[in-house]
């Protein structure tokens, strides 16, 4: 709270981060954000430099190269990585914990709830991890028809 940034900021503009919803959010996207740029990173560096090329020898700006050629290109990349991302903020503990607290009905994610349930009620934490399973099956039911189709060469 009274660290390096979080002092002067707090006195600045009365503004403290730690523990809030905020630095839930803020927790999860450090931990879970590297499996999308890895993702996306990969994609762009696969990704053929002549589609560009040609587009800009055409006259097209880089903003224009850039909406209509590159990310339609690394798309399937770039829902994959968002996939991935959403999958391991899903289920983060540690970095939440850590710099959100477990405040009910404030910072207690899932994941959160699920642990402190399996010291009270052990039944209320399976319940919770079978939701958690149950909605990473719905993700992946419901991005099925676009991977297939993405592996058998189509647009989906």
């Amino acid at each position: 709270r009274r660290g390096l940034l979080g002092g002067p900021l707090d006195d600045a503009i009365g503004y403290s981060l730690p523990f809030t919803t905020a630095a839930v959010v803020m927790a999860q996207l450090f931990v879970a954000m590297p499996f999308l740029v890895l993702t996306v990173e990969a994609a762009l560096r696969s990704l053929d430099p002549a589609g560009e090329e040609v587009a800009r020898t055409l006259g097209a700006s880089s903003w224009h190269v850039l909406w209509r050629v590159t990310l339609p290109a690394i798309r399937p990349a770039v829902v994959s990585g968002l996939v991935l991302t959403w999958a391991r903020a899903l289920g983060e503990f540690g970095a939440t914990i850590t710099f959100a607290g477990s405040f009910p009905g404030t910072t207690r994610t899932v994941p959160l709830t699920t642990y402190l349930a399996l010291e009270q009620d052990p039944e209320r934490a399976v319940l919770l991890s079978l939701v958690l399973v149950a909605v990473s099956f719905a993700v992946l039911v419901g991005l099925r028809d676009r991977w297939i189709g993405a592996a058998l060469g189509g647009r989906s």
